[in-house]
């Protein structure tokens, strides 16, 4: 991520625990990850993961959409690449993304807030996706939807697979 993202993302970050009169440490705590490795996020600096930044939009409970809408460019990490498309306005929250996967990628989403379900469309090549233990093969113009509340897995054969995924939060995510 450059650095005009990374600070965007880190000023968001800190308002938003501000807002919800998080500290720090209670933050860092809850998501799992080191207070210093959160004050360097939230300092503009550091190289986070996505799986660090579900975890602050979780127990921030916001969709990963309202914590990543200010940043323009793709997040990605390890053969993924994410980009916000949109976020509703209306109840429940649906958030929109572009996501595309490399060849010979597993990657392993952690739970989103409870009550969340996603749906995927793959645009192109070949996936493998869904719920740990209960994924699903999927071609160009399948759909999949599977609850979103545990984790789940993307992964990829011999070719790229490009997606459209949308996620619906229910119950404790909040705008």
């Amino acid at each position: 991520m450059d650095t005009l993202s990374l600070s965007t993302l880190g000023h968001h970050l800190q308002s938003l625990r501000r807002a919800q009169g998080w500290s720090l440490s209670r933050l860092a705590a809850a998501a799992g990850i080191a207070k210093s490795n959160l004050s360097r996020l939230e300092q503009g600096n550091g190289n986070p993961t996505l799986d660090t930044i579900w975890r602050l939009a979780v127990q921030l409970k916001v969709p990963f959409g309202t914590l990543v809408a200010p940043i323009a460019v793709p997040l990605g990490e390890d053969g993924v690449e994410v980009r916000l498309i949109d976020q509703g306005k209306d109840t429940p929250q649906v958030d929109a993304y572009w996501m595309r996967c490399a060849p010979f990628t597993t990657r392993v989403a952690e739970p989103h807030t409870p009550g969340a379900r996603e749906s995927l469309t793959l645009i192109s090549g070949h996936l493998e996706a869904g719920p740990e233990g209960d994924t699903r093969r999927l071609a160009a113009g399948d759909t999949l939807t599977f609850p979103a509340d545990r984790a789940h897995c993307y992964r990829t054969g011999d070719d790229w697979a490009t997606l459209l995924v949308s996620v619906v939060y229910h119950g404790e995510a909040q705008r």
